[in-house]
């Protein structure tokens, strides 16, 4: 290499270094702040989550789709809906699971069959929800629409501690009893949050 190439090849050597530490400096920079707006979303959520009867329980469901809420009160009480209205299907999957099972007595596939009932009418009624919810955003008659919002959701509570009230005064084994309970409360917790959260809404 000749002497006077070297400074032109130290040049290009110390521009690409330059360029790799810029673009370093630019991606922890960029780590930075999405870290620190995910923390703003988290924040959001912990607030809106805290106004309702199972702060923790709704923090759970919702602080994963932080990203996608940001702070936006009509999209957590979308998502809340829609993560409530799944958790309903796999209810409801459980529950048909349970109807299958060998030695149930009478009572015991009474019990599964009112709930299965009562669970596929929630779904239905969260469904609707989910448009009416849907509807209010572009709506001229937006009292109406968080009225039905909120009607097809109490239903839907109702439905689902009718569900639980079938063991009241029934022999039911430990492992029926456990599964529809835990699948249900948690169910009515969900619901009970997604409630609350609509008074946050801002119509």
């Amino acid at each position: 290499m000749s002497s006077s190439s070297f400074p032109l090849v130290f040049i290009f050597c110390f521009s690409i270094l330059l360029l790799l530490v810029a673009t370093s400096m630019q991606t922890v920079s960029a780590a930075t702040s999405n870290k620190a707006r995910l923390k703003t979303y988290k924040k959001f959520i912990k607030s809106a989550c805290n106004s309702t009867t199972y702060p923790k329980v709704c923090y759970k469901a919702l602080s994963p789709s932080a990203s996608a809420i940001k702070t936006d009160t009509n999209k957590l009480c979308s998502i809340a809906l829609s993560f409530t209205l799944n958790a309903t299907y796999n209810a409801s999957s459980s529950i048909d699971s349970l109807s299958k099972m060998k030695g149930l007595s009478p009572s015991e596939k009474q019990i599964i069959n009112d709930c299965a009932e009562t669970t596929g009418e929630a779904i239905y009624e969260l469904e609707n929800s989910l448009k009416a919810l849907a509807n209010l955003q572009g709506s001229d008659h937006k009292a109406d629409e968080m009225s039905d919002l909120k009607t097809w959701v109490s239903a839907a509570l109702t439905d689902e501690y009718t569900c639980t009230d079938e063991f009241d005064g029934q022999k039911v084994s430990k492992a029926v009893k456990k599964t529809i309970k835990k699948k249900v409360l948690n169910l009515a917790k969900l619901t009970s949050n997604c409630l609350a959260l609509f008074n946050l809404l801002d119509y």
